[in-house]
């Protein structure tokens, strides 16, 4: 799953609010270059939105993000999800999916969190909330010590900023959401969406080839 995620090099943070728009969205991650997304459990949509998105496109990397309690987990696999991301440190999520071999990313923010999570045996965490936790500079001093550990920073990744990160060979993607924002989802502007997933996919090819 990690190369999966290497291989994309961005992870499209979902919200979805209608699972009516799931299918169209991921018609145009799949076209634009872009076959994943992380479907968060924001929203009451979010499992029917996952279901409908691997039901349409089977081939697409679809996971469930925002993920705080056991049932959620249980709702995302029953969807159909083939990842699990947290936001912050649940144990009780990560030894429940560790526990059914389901590919987990809990958030870590500093070293409590990453201690605990390499106590589970993980050696990728999904490194929130990215900006505001000291981006770029606090993922290269974390990486002194925890040399074999691998971030997905996400919150506050745009256009502007992702090229600096993925350019650092510890980060195996970015997570970020700039290339599939709620309102135009709601608004069914697919064709703005189709121009931003295309141009995101254009800026991971440019840094990694």
């Amino acid at each position: 799953m990690i190369e999966k995620f290497r291989n994309i090099g961005i992870i499209p943070v979902v919200v979805l609010n209608d699972s009516g728009h799931a299918k169209t969205l991921a018609n145009v991650l799949c076209e634009g270059g872009l076959p994943c997304a992380e479907v968060t459990f924001r929203t009451s949509a979010a499992k029917e939105s996952i279901f409908k998105m691997k039901e349409a496109y089977p081939e697409m990397l679809v996971g469930a993000g925002t993920v705080m309690s056991i049932e959620q987990v249980d709702d995302a696999l029953e969807a159909g999800a083939e990842f699990i991301v947290t936001p912050g440190f649940n144990e009780k999520v990560v030894a429940y999916c560790l526990e059914k071999e389901i590919p987990i990313t809990p958030g870590c923010m500093d070293t409590y969190a990453i201690e605990r999570a390499l106590s589970y045996g993980l050696t990728t965490v999904k490194f929130f909330p990215a900006e505001a936790a000291g981006g770029i500079k606090m993922i290269k001093a974390l990486s002194g010590p925890y040399r074999n550990l691998s971030f997905i920073p996400t919150g506050g990744i745009n256009e502007k900023n992702i090229k600096d990160y993925l350019e650092l060979p510890q980060i195996v993607a970015c997570g970020g959401s700039w290339m599939v924002p709620s309102s135009l989802i709601d608004a069914e502007n697919f064709s703005e969406i189709d121009v931003l997933v295309r141009d995101a996919v254009a800026i991971v090819k440019a840094v990694r080839g």
